[in-house]
This record gives structure tokens, C-alpha cells and sequence, in this order.
């Protein structure tokens, strides 16, 4: 199966630096740039600390915590994410892998996959090329018609595994969605259409043999819970007049993307971060607030501006918590 040697080497880095020991995890411009230590490295040469560590929390697993204080509006990280796919309704619309919105559709990709740049077409052979090979028409029309986006993503990551991009336990690290046997049940129809896509390609047993029903339950369980939404804000902004009204003034989702180090962030109905999307899958999270050293940070994983019972409800049915920030504990 050939890629780009140069997508491949750059999506291979990437992960596998999730798994190398005793190394420094700096937190930048991407999800995780990782330093391995260098005895010779001067301490004026060494990179400054990350303003954040993931550390558990007292009461709800691991979260986020400020190294250094932050002031309000500052940039904190951004993230590129592991795996990213569009809406089925913008799939003609935006970049097939970095989400950009196009401002013109010319139809001459195949299939009416369109990218927003040569950069995006390259890095994409880590899954494009392999997804090319099968007929998706049922799969499509499987999510399509049942109003589903997360399996999307597992088309995607699987897509990556069977490259040899990612490992096939990438998200293992993220925090799973407890499905019950109904929901379970439910997956089964997805599953086997996945499968039947890739086996009827004359994709080899020794590049498939990772998926199982049992690896694309648990990919979903996590997906479930730690998907983002991707919303492009309108404009470029900087100001926190601006910051605060960015997701009511964002234009409908483009797509849907999973993300490392965002995954580790609790939720709080009064936040002290926000994270946004410019013009891409590409996010940025920026303190809403001043936090100081030691404070953790927590964005809103839902509309701030819906009522109590409503918050609790969603909270509860969408991501299996009853919320107990200081906001709800005081009844509003």
C-alpha cells in the first residue's frame, strides 16, 4: 500500500510520540510535540515549561492544571486533531482533511472530495489512499440516513490504522463512554458495513486483522464522549468581547474532530477556557479569565446559555454526569 513518504514519516512521528519514555511533552502549536532529553542541552537552550500539566483531579479522574499563571486572553495551546472528518451536508463544501471552508468547489476531485491546498492533498494519502479503494456508498448512507457522525470517524481512523499511520490503539489513553447492551446492539449494523467495505477491496487479512466488532465498539465509546464539534468562527479575533460571543456567532458545523490533550479537560458551565476554531480543524484554547498556578483549567463541553435543568439533562444524557460546578450548585 503506497503513501507519501513524507505524510507518512509526519503522521508516524506524530503518534508514536505518545508512546516514547522519558520524554519531555511539550504542549504548542500542536495536539503533542515531544523532546526527547538531550544530555547536552544547555539549560538556556532548553524549551520553556508548558504553561499546563494533566495531573487527576479529586473528584473527576485526570484534568488540567495551570504550571504558570495565565492571563485573560491569552492563547494557552493549540491542537491539531488525531482524526477529523466532515458533516455528510459540507462534505462538497470544505477541505477533505484540514475542514477549512472552500470558497470555491471546482468538482474536478473525485467523488466531490476537495482540498484547500496541496499540503492538505499530501498529508491526507495517510488515510485517502486507502479509503479509495472501497465502495462507501452503503456506509454513507448507513450514517446518512441514521443521523450519525461518530462512525464517520472510526471509517476515518481505521482508514489511518490499515496505512499504518496511527496504532490501532490510539485513543486507548481517552476516557470511554459507558454504552449500554441496547446501544451496543445498535453498532452492529455499522460495524459490518465498515468491515464489508474494506474486506471487498482486497484489502490484505494483515492489514484489517485489527478490526473486530470489539475494537470498533470501544473506538466508538470513546469517540462518544470526547468528539468535538468543529464550529468555525467568523473572522479571525483576539479581544474577549469577541472570544465570548465567537461560538454564537459560528457558522454551522463543518465537520467533527478528536483531539488529545482537549480530551483531557473537565467540564465547568462557567469556564475558564474557551476553545475555538479560526478556519480549520486546527484548535485554539484561550483563557477566558485570569488562572493562576495550580488552577484547573475546564471548558464548557455545551451551550453556556442554556437553563439548569436543561444543562443537567444534556450533560447527563450525553457524557453520563450530573455537573456540580459552582454555577449549577447555586441553582442557575
Amino acid at each position: 500500500m503506497r503513501m507519501s513518504l513524507m505524510a507518512s514519516t509526519l503522521w508516524r512521528s506524530r503518534f508514536r510520540t505518545l508512546y516514547i519514555p522519558n520524554a519531555l511533552v511539550l504542549f504548542s502549536s500542536s495536539a503533542a510535540t515531544v523532546t526527547p532529553p538531550n544530555k547536552n542541552d544547555s539549560l538556556s537552550n532548553a524549551p520553556s515549561p508548558p504553561p499546563i500539566r494533566v495531573a487527576l483531579t479529586e473528584s473527576a479522574g485526570r484534568g488540567v492544571f495551570a504550571t504558570r499563571r495565565i492571563g485573560a486572553g491569552d492563547t494557552i495551546h493549540t491542537a491539531k486533531p488525531i482524526v477529523s472528518y466532515p458533516s455528510l451536508s459540507a462534505i462538497n463544501t470544505v477541505c477533505y482533511f484540514c475542514l477549512k471552508k472552500m470558497r470555491t468547489v471546482t468538482g474536478s476531485q473525485p467523488q466531490g472530495v476537495c482540498f484547500c491546498c496541496e499540503n492538505c492533498r499530501e498529508s491526507s494519502k495517510v488515510f485517502y489512499d486507502v479509503e479509495k479503494k472501497a465502495d462507501w456508498l452503503s456506509f454513507d448512507e448507513y450514517c446518512r440516513t441514521q443521523g450519525l457522525k461518530f462512525p464517520l470517524l472510526v471509517k476515518r481512523l481505521a482508514c489511518m490504522v490499515i496505512s499504518g499511520a496511527a496504532p490501532a490503539g490510539i485513543l486507548d489513553i481517552l476516557q470511554p463512554a459507558s454504552l449500554t447492551r441496547e446501544m451496543i446492539l445498535k453498532t452492529e449494523e455499522g460495524f459490518h458495513l465498515l468491515r464489508n467495505a474494506l474486506v471487498k477491496s482486497n484489502i490484505g487479512d494483515e492489514h484489517t486483522s485489527f478490526l473486530t466488532k470489539q475494537w470498533y465498539t470501544d473506538v466508538l465509546a470513546r469517540i462518544h464522549i470526547n468528539a468535538f464539534r468543529i464550529e468555525l468562527a467568523a473572522g479571525a479575533y483576539e479581544d474577549l468581547l469577541s472570544l465570548a460571543s465567537a461560538s454564537i456567532e459560528a457558522e454551522a458545523a463543518v465537520g467533527n474532530a478528536i483531539y488529545m490533550l482537549p480530551s483531557f479537560y473537565n467540564h465547568d458551565c462557567d469556564p475558564n477556557t474557551h476553545i475555538v476554531w479560526i478556519e480549520n480543524a486546527d484548535a485554539k484554547l484561550k483563557a477566558l479569565s485570569d488562572i493562576d498556578e495550580g488552577e484547573e483549567l475546564r471548558i464548557c463541553y455545551i451551550d453556556v446559555s442554556m437553563s439548569y435543568d436543561a444543562r443537567q439533562s444534556l450533560l447527563s444524557q450525553g457524557f453520563g454526569f450530573k455537573c456540580n460546578c459552582l454555577r449549577c450548585l447555586s441553582g442557575d
